[in-house]
């Protein structure tokens, strides 16, 4: 090893890219290498032959993230943001509409009329608006935690409107109808939704982790370079090539740092939540312009969560096109060709027999999706794993996008601080 060589960076996930980022910035010489023939990991976009832009699986970011906001250029992005408040699917098929339910609180629940939750729901949360609002994101996901279940009952909710509002909200945020996510972690989303926005960038999400790839000097970011083993300062590559590095950073998911880390043998695999996001194309979009997010509180149904991201962000469907995105939580257990065949009456009863003619585009099941984050776990694991070797992600962490930037420059701090 010498000063010459470089710091290897495994990934070029949004952790990767960030460690990346802070790094260059500072001086140093950085190399980032990607398994994959793209830069994103799991915040990717493909584009369809017709001109849509599917990204994969339903993602958002929500602006308010403090990682985000120091490392993202928002106005090279052109954001393109949700209402806030969603449509909501009452189990005996009638419909309500929560305009900015989190945002403005009493504003958009206090009417008695309204089928979702008692009026001490409502004032519940703004109460909760209230408490979170008095803290920073640090401090919310370091306090002890419960099940996000439990909390919500011993905060006083009805069963109503924890299974009519946060259950499809919640869970469709963490891939968690149960609501078994570390409640700390609840805190610290609700505060997100309060404080910002949630958005998508104008052409797809994959543009957040493209920014910060065309931040570095070319060549830094090799693509199809999979790496077979780690042994100090040696990174040997699958084709046989063997690197040196200065350090290494491991910014791959938990499982494949496992595969290569002899540091990592033995501990126990990431747990995942899975989720299935199946696009339709429409001639027309049934969500009649007003950028809200749909939710399903129907029990047992497929169609969980409906997007018409289109109406959101037009340059996501060619001209004279709807683009509709149906989320799937969890495991189903469906082939897609079953998955369709549920998912059509389900969204015929709910939009109408329109939606029997919606042309199906792609089918994404994801079974890593998000790192499990329960009760009690701590919102951080050890990031050094030896001297000039480090991880990050948000397996490491909690599961967000703010997450894995946070451990990327986490990590960066600690090799410029020797």
């Amino acid at each position: 090893m010498s000063s010459s060589d470089p710091i290897i960076i495994i990934g070029a996930g949004m952790a990767g890219l960030a460690c990346a980022n802070y790094l260059h910035r500072a001086g140093q010489k950085v190399l980032v290498l990607e398994a994959a023939d793209a830069v994103g990991g799991r915040v990717r976009t493909d584009v369809t032959p017709e001109g849509f832009r599917l990204d994969r699986g339903f993602q958002i970011l929500l602006t308010r993230y403090p990682e985000v906001q120091r490392l993202i250029d928002y106005g090279a992005l052109n954001l393109k943001a949700f209402r806030s408040g969603a449509v909501t699917r009452l189990p005996d098929g009638r419909e309500t509409t929560l305009v900015s339910p989190l945002q403005q609180p009493l504003a958009a629940l206090s009417a008695l009329a309204s089928p979702v939750g008692s009026l001490t729901d409502k004032l519940l949360i703004a109460k909760l608006a209230r408490q979170v609002s008095q803290h920073t994101s640090e401090e919310l996901l370091a306090q002890p935690s419960t099940d996000t279940l439990t909390y919500l009952r011993q905060y006083g909710w009805s069963p109503y409107i924890i299974d009519s509002f946060f259950r499809p909200f919640f869970g469709g945020i963490y891939l968690d109808r149960n609501l078994s996510t570390a409640s700390n972690f609840f805190e610290f989303v609700f505060q997100q939704f309060i404080v910002g926005e949630a958005a998508v960038p104008a052409l797809g999400i994959q543009q957040i982790p493209e920014q910060l790839a065309a931040r570095l000097p070319v060549g830094t970011v090799r693509l199809n370079t999979p790496v077979e083993a780690v042994h100090g300062a040696q990174v040997r590559l699958r084709n046989g090539e063997i690197l040196t590095a200065a350090t290494v950073v491991v910014a791959t998911d938990g499982d494949s740092a496992r595969a290569f880390l002899p540091q990592l043998a033995g501990t126990s695999a990431t747990e995942w939540r899975q989720t299935t996001c199946t696009y339709f194309a429409a001639d027309r979009s049934p969500g009649h312009g007003d950028r809200l997010l749909r939710l399903n509180s129907v029990p047992d149904g497929v169609a969980h969560n409906v997007a018409f991201l289109s109406d959101v962000a037009p340059d996501y469907a060619p001209a004279g096109r709807a683009l509709i995105s149906v989320s799937t939580q969890g495991l189903h257990g469906l082939s897609e060709e079953e998955l369709l065949a549920q998912l059509q009456p389900q969204l015929v009863a709910w939009f109408g027999p329109e939606a029997a003619g919606w042309q199906h585009l792609r089918t994404y099941k994801i079974d890593h999706a998000l790192p499990v984050y329960a009760a009690g776990q701590p919102p951080r694991q050890p990031l050094k794993l030896a001297d000039d070797l480090y991880r990050c992600g948000d397996w490491t962490a909690y599961p967000s996008l703010n997450a894995a930037i946070a451990t990327g420059r986490e990590v960066a701090e600690m090799i410029l601080a020797g």
